[in-house]
């Protein structure tokens, strides 16, 4: 389990927090404290989401390279034949 802070959050709600933190640190308004914990708190969503894309990127591809077996274990005719 995720002590992060990023347990069951979705890559759309962590996108929308990320965002969220940006404009709460482009305003200026933030004390050094807050300014920390932002950046510590945007660091570990954006490690999400970066985990999350990198498993559906895997996924995607263990989807890809069962096609390319199926079309193969379809083929079996001779080389070049076809």
């Amino acid at each position: 389990m995720s002590t992060d802070g990023t347990a069951g959050r979705t890559y759309e709600s962590s996108v929308t927090r990320v965002e969220e933190i940006i404009r709460r640190l482009d305003a200026g308004e933030a004390t050094l404290g807050e300014t920390l914990a932002l950046v510590r708190e945007g660091r570990d969503l954006i490690e999400h989401c970066a985990g999350e894309l990198e498993a559906v990127g895997g996924a995607l591809e263990e989807l890809r390279l069962d096609e390319l077996v199926v079309r193969l274990e379809g083929n079996t005719g001779p080389v070049g034949a076809g």
